[in-house]
């Protein structure tokens, strides 16, 4: 994935996501909400963002409509390179 690829990223952060839900035996499935960091936060770039969700929709199940998904605009992330960090919550019996 290419420095700056907000789609790249945004698919890899939710391929991340759904091995980490796998681990605790969850899919997105049980996920109930979704928090998005996004540096360089611009309404020009739903777009972009978007296309990475629509990208891995099927491939990792993730239901339709998606759980409530909010996504906050920071200044940085923990390396310069990365646009998008993510947050799921998830309920298990």
């Amino acid at each position: 994935m290419a420095t700056g690829d907000l789609t790249g990223q945004v698919a890899q952060v939710l391929r991340n996501t759904a091995l980490g839900l796998a681990g605790a035996g969850a899919t997105f499935a049980d996920v109930v909400r979704l928090r998005f960091f996004l540096t360089q936060s611009a309404p020009e770039k739903i777009g972009d963002f978007m296309a990475g969700i629509e990208l891995v929709a099927d491939e990792l199940g993730l239901p339709q409509p998606l759980p409530p998904v909010s996504v906050i605009g920071v200044d940085f992330l923990f390396e310069p390179d990365v646009l998008v960090e993510l947050e799921a919550y998830a309920v298990l019996d």
